[in-house]
């Protein structure tokens, strides 16, 4: 009974040095402080995708208006180290971060409306804690104790969140737990969760749950049956939800809040619709218009933390942003690849655009191009690209595709339509160019023709040696060096260098360098003491560049990347 009325405080205080006869097991990262962060934890019941990257990301948002310093992380499920290697089909596009790190695409979610750079440290996988909790015990660091789930698994998992907290002097934590509530994969996050409500106190975290509201076409009523049941379950699992979001295509209605309210022990005022809006970054208004945010700073009690003059600067900021969504000018994007069928693949570079869109005061419209219908005859470039103002090749891997792909640029380089290449597509514009200007009839990339006479595009130096595909390419974060004078170094307000982040294995080939120049193509970007060439452009185009690098990486709302910028503007144009 004494252990039990022991206080989040003593707990903290207290367990890392018992005797290893006793059952508690959870190491306080030094310099941790209880009580001084706090968190707030998202969970999501009924389905996985509702969003909740996006309602995490907007609520730390608020946050960050009012002067809160925030740090978001991402608990994934998978046994994967990161998201690497995963098929884009199945989980949506690699995100990378400027360390290097390969995420989901909810980091690029975080970054882009925060606006800040994220690091490894705001990204959790079931893979990496085990991998820590087995290289643990390998060193003996758990001093014989048999290692389990329950302190082991789910002490390394706490220890990774005050880690974080400590390392970013952070305000508040916005934990995403991926997936769904009763997930055998999730199990041992959620128990760590748990836990966390004795050590740090309720009154230093909120507990935030998505459900989802099926709107029945047929019964012409919304139905809220299978969302009380996920709630239920949550609380099964000992986690009381202090704010519910009813996800839902259209507005919730009072009856259906009502009635979660009665099932989840949460006010009516605390359970709001999360319904579709025309673009994601109107969401931040629709929980401050509910009041979700002066919720969440009185639950964790920071009222007297606020900072009113940040907040309404913010706010006024966000404001004049979202204002530019009114608009009745179009431009039509074609984006080719083939991963047409799931637009979570690419994700980041429709959000670049529509930055730049916003900018320009347009409003982006994507027209999807399936280069492989092209590259069989099913369909012709002409009657895929005659009615676009602007043409994006966006990152991609392999030879499905790819002389679809070629046959698109042969036709917007002749007829001076704006074109955007990045990474692949950077790739592609040195393949064409090189055949139908160069006259390299041949030329190709080793990765789909390592044969070819004119390898044009050849492996890195470094990645020769490398086996295996994880983790493995030219990541990250790099400088790249802007040759004066050129459409880049106007783009980048004529400055020497660019920071960029790139996720690639192939480059350029030196060897063709002098011959493609020759011809009138320009290298404006290249990485620092290396020839290895990072932006081309065509001087005598409307606006033809492309870059090795991944421009969308690095798009904020507030701060559209000047690739993108450039190349809207001259859509705007045409």
């Amino acid at each position: 009974m004494q252990q039990e009325q022991k206080s989040g405080k003593e707990l903290l205080d207290q367990v890392a040095a018992v005797s290893d006869e006793h059952e508690f097991y959870t190491p306080i990262v030094k310099g941790y402080e209880k009580g001084k962060t706090k968190y707030v934890f998202v969970f999501g019941t009924v389905m996985s995708g509702l969003g909740k990257g996006i309602f995490s990301s907007s609520l730390a948002k608020l946050m960050q208006d009012k002067g809160f310093k925030v740090e978001p992380i991402k608990m994934e499920g998978y046994l994967n180290l990161d998201s690497g290697t995963l098929n884009p089909f199945r989980h949506g596009e690699v995100f990378v971060l400027d360390d290097g790190t390969e995420t989901d695409m909810d980091l690029g979610t975080y970054e882009r409306f925060l606006n800040k750079n994220l690091s490894k440290d705001n990204f959790m996988t079931t893979g990496q804690i085990y991998t820590a909790v087995l290289e643990k015990e390998r060193k003996g660091e758990y001093l014989g104790r048999d290692v389990q789930i329950i302190p082991h698994v789910t002490a390394e998992i706490k220890q990774r969140l005050r880690t974080l907290a400590v390392k970013k002097a952070a305000d508040v934590i916005f934990v995403e737990v991926g997936g769904t509530v009763g997930d055998l994969e999730n199990s041992h996050y959620m128990e760590a969760i748990r836990e966390i409500i004795y050590e740090e106190g309720k009154e230093n975290i909120c507990f935030v749950t998505l459900t989802y509201i099926i709107n029945s076409g047929i019964l012409g009523e919304q139905k809220s049956k299978a969302a009380q049941l996920g709630i239920k379950k949550l609380m099964e699992l000992g986690i009381q939800p202090d704010v519910i979001a009813c996800r839902s295509e259209h507005p919730v209605t009072e009856k259906v809040r009502e009635k979660i309210s009665i099932y989840s022990n949460v006010p009516m005022e605390r359970v709001i619709s999360m319904h579709d809006v025309k673009s994601i970054y109107q969401l931040p208004q629709l929980l401050r218009d509910a009041k979700i945010d002066e919720y969440v700073v009185a639950q964790l009690k920071i009222e007297k933390r606020v900072n009113k003059e940040s907040m309404q600067k913010n706010k006024e900021q966000w404001k004049a942003m979202l204002a530019k969504l009114n608009t009745t000018k179009e431009v039509t994007i074609g984006i080719t690849g083939k991963y047409t069928l799931i637009r979570d693949a690419y994700a980041s570079v429709i959000h670049a655009l529509q930055h730049a869109g916003m900018h320009h005061g347009v409003d982006v419209k994507i027209k999807w191009i399936e280069t492989t219908a092209i590259e069989e005859g099913k369909t012709t470039v002409e009657r895929e690209l005659g009615d676009v103002d602007g043409i994006v090749v966006p990152g991609g891997f392999g030879k499905r595709g790819v002389e679809g792909k070629i046959m698109c640029l042969k036709y917007v380089r002749e007829k001076n339509i704006p074109y955007l290449g990045l990474c692949y597509g950077f790739q592609m514009a040195v393949i064409e160019f090189a055949r139908n200007v160069c006259n390299l009839r041949d030329a190709h990339t080793s990765e789909v023709n390592p044969k070819t006479p004119h390898l044009v595009i050849d492996i890195l130096p470094e990645q020769k040696k490398i086996e295996g595909l994880g983790g493995n390419m030219r990541l990250g974060g790099r400088n790249v060096e802007i040759k004066s004078g050129t459409k880049a170094w106007e783009l980048y307000s004529k400055k020497e260098t660019a920071r960029e982040r790139f996720r690639h294995r192939y480059e350029v080939n030196p060897e063709y360098i002098p011959q493609l120049e020759k011809h009138g193509l320009v290298f404006s970007g290249k990485a620092p003491n290396h020839p290895i060439m990072q932006i081309l452009e065509l001087p005598s185009h409307k606006f033809f560049m492309g870059s090795q690098f991944h421009p969308e990486f690095t798009s904020r709302p507030l701060a559209p990347n000047p690739m993108y910028l450039g190349f809207m503007a001259a859509c705007v144009k045409k």
